[in-house]
């Protein structure tokens, strides 16, 4: 039971991000220009770079290869972009504002799971 739990939650949470970083290649010049919004420099290297980083790590979560790197890639890829692309508290409009709270959670808690992941595989 044990091992049906874990790959489920391996094909959950690393099947996210590669859907994520899939998502960053199909839809880049669209991605890019939301990004560009938010004022990122290079926005077009930029997403592509995090959508790297979210298919590396995705791919390592799924099958369990290189978990350090990776976890690694995640948190390079969630700690930027949750606080850059998702600073809700510089929004104004209301509705806005609460999706751009709802994603910044998301990634927060995010995350927290990839560093419990983390921590599980230092030790």
């Amino acid at each position: 039971m044990h091992a049906v739990v874990l790959y489920l939650g391996r094909i959950l949470f690393g099947g996210y991000f590669i859907v994520g970083g899939y998502n960053h290649f199909a839809n880049l010049n669209t991605m890019a220009g939301y990004t560009h919004s938010k004022g990122v420099p290079a926005a077009k290297i930029a997403v592509a770079g995090s959508g790297l980083l979210l298919f590396i790590g995705g791919i390592s979560m799924l099958f369990d290869v290189y978990p350090l790197v990776g976890l690694i890639a995640l948190f390079l890829f969630l700690v930027p972009v949750t606080f850059s692309m998702h600073a809700f508290w510089r929004i104004q409009d209301p509705m806005a504002r609460m999706g751009e709270r709802v994603n910044f959670m998301k990634n927060l808690a995010l995350l927290g799971g990839t560093l419990i992941l983390l921590s599980s595989v230092l030790s």
